[in-house]
């Protein structure tokens, strides 16, 4: 009832009735309609209030079932090594002359240099680059948020690992401060101005899982140093949720009843025999109390000789594991595998399908890894590289010629992983005819399969080298004869 009909009723309740009875025909929305058969839940508190106390109890639920479910864990394999991949995020400079052509020299200047900071770009300098993006992946995956801070230049009792004067240190998302202060804009440890920007994130000193029993002291940190990776559903929300927070219920299920099957077979198995008696007339008054404790060897071809009268022997039947188990869990693994982002072939291990079914399930997940991939690239690797090329030159480390537009210097081509190949023949001509109707170019290609054009190429010359330094002469297949080959295994088909 709004504020026009508390006026009303007094005065004239059958208007005030009226004015109730149109809204509801006007509510035409059925599921805003709630009945007695459907409660229909909701909830309209911001994105911040939801994560509230609950993002932590996720993230340690979370952090159990990767320790204890298998499947779980198979979850998070799956999505780092196909979101991120086994070398990480691939990084291809690209600074342009001023006349817009590549500077060959300054690109070569700063993949060297990025590549040797990849050898321990973190402050433990126990992780390379590649394993520093698996593991903020993994955390990110997981706890639902991951912070990165940068360390440039002069550091009190930090010694950089590297070359360039820049080191990173991972913390994971228990290190945020539990501090809010709505009249400075502070809502769970993060600062924000009135525009919703960033200004500011709470880090606490010490992981709270070290500091038991010790006050919690937390430093102050400028947002422009901070990358905070997290997963999000609302605008302005400030903490990331576990991508399992949607399926972990269901997670926990499959797991109990596939021990519960575990249990019932181990039972059923060791259940062999049992011995049927007769009814109690056919025994004599003393018969129970002369028995003794019998027992019966199992062996090829046995025979029970030492039956009572009206004794007959029974064996037991397995059942178990079920045989709806199977359906059952291929069910609950589709559901599970749409609600975190990951394959269903994947993480159940199931490949029957056709080539055709396989590919179009490739085809639509890859677009999930996909969108991954980029929020990865947007929130973590590309301010990360912004500052190894800004830390790189001031150092002067790598050295601009006044022929470079300045501002192509954060010019990167990043190379996300490659779809996998279901069949290499097929996708290999396609990748011809794509060529053949020049509708993509060589660079696209091998950039669409996770490869730098240029080591690429090097690599080639390379080979062409050392082929005619050794006098081996290999003679190309002509593409008239490529063409009809093709066109004969068609017709065979």
């Amino acid at each position: 009832m709004n504020l026009i009909d508390a006026i009303i009723r007094p005065f004239s309740p059958a208007m005030a009735l009226k004015r109730a009875q149109a809204r509801q025909i006007l509510a035409h929305y059925e599921a805003a309609r709630p009945s007695r058969t459907r409660r229909n839940p909701k909830d309209n508190r911001s994105g911040n209030s939801l994560t509230d106390g609950a993002a932590e109890t996720l993230r340690g639920q979370a952090r159990h079932l990767e320790q204890n479910h298998d499947l779980a864990r198979g979850i998070l394999t799956c999505l780092v090594n196909n979101v991120v991949g086994a070398k990480g995020i691939g990084v291809e400079f690209q600074p342009k002359n001023l006349d817009g052509t590549v500077n060959k020299e300054l690109a070569d200047a700063l993949n060297w240099y990025f590549t040797e900071w990849g050898r321990h770009p973190e402050t433990t300098g126990e992780f390379s680059w590649a394993k520093t993006q698996r593991m903020m992946a993994r955390a990110w995956f997981r706890d639902g948020e991951v912070l990165s801070k940068s360390l440039m230049g002069s550091v009190p009792l930090l010694r950089h690992n590297t070359i360039v004067p820049y080191s990173l240190e991972l913390l994971e998302a228990d290190h945020i401060a539990d501090i809010n202060d709505l009249s400075k804009g502070i809502i769970q440890g993060v600062e924000r101005n009135q525009w919703g920007q960033p200004r500011f994130t709470y880090i606490y000193d010490q992981h709270p899982g070290e500091a038991l029993g010790f006050r919690m002291k937390y430093r102050r940190i400028a947002a422009e140093d901070i990358d905070h990776l997290k997963m999000t559903d609302r605008i302005r929300q400030n903490r990331g949720v576990s991508i399992f927070a949607a399926v972990m219920n269901r997670l926990n299920d499959l797991k109990d009843y596939e021990e519960a099957e575990r249990v019932a077979a181990r039972i059923s198995a060791a259940m062999a025999a049992y011995v049927k008696k007769g009814t109690p007339d056919m025994y004599g008054v003393d018969q129970e109390s002369d028995d003794e404790e019998r027992t019966f060897e199992f062996a090829p071809g046995v025979v029970f000789d030492n039956l009572a009268p009206g004794e007959d022997v029974g064996t037991l039947q397995s059942n178990r594991p079920s045989a709806l188990l199977q359906p059952f869990r291929d069910s609950m693994l589709k559901a599970i595998a749409s609600g975190s982002s990951s394959g269903y072939s994947t993480i159940s291990k199931n490949y029957d399908g056709t080539y055709s079914a396989q590919r179009q399930e490739l085809v639509e997940q890859w677009v999930n890894y996909g969108s991954l991939s980029i929020d990865f690239i947007d929130d973590f690797v590309a301010p990360v590289v912004r500052r190894f090329v800004r830390i790189a030159v001031m150092s002067g480390k790598v050295r601009v010629s006044p022929k470079v537009d300045r501002e192509t210097l954060f010019d990167v081509d990043y190379l996300t992983p490659a779809m996998p190949w279901i069949d290499p023949k097929k996708e290999a001509e396609g990748h011809e005819a794509n060529l053949r109707l020049r509708i993509t170019s060589p660079q696209k290609i091998i950039r669409s399969r996770g490869d730098n054009p240029d080591e690429v190429l090097d690599q080639i010359e390379q080979w062409q080298t050392k082929l005619r330094d050794r006098n081996i002469q290999i003679e190309p297949e002509p593409a008239t004869e490529r063409a009809s080959s093709f066109q004969e295994e068609g017709n065979d088909a």
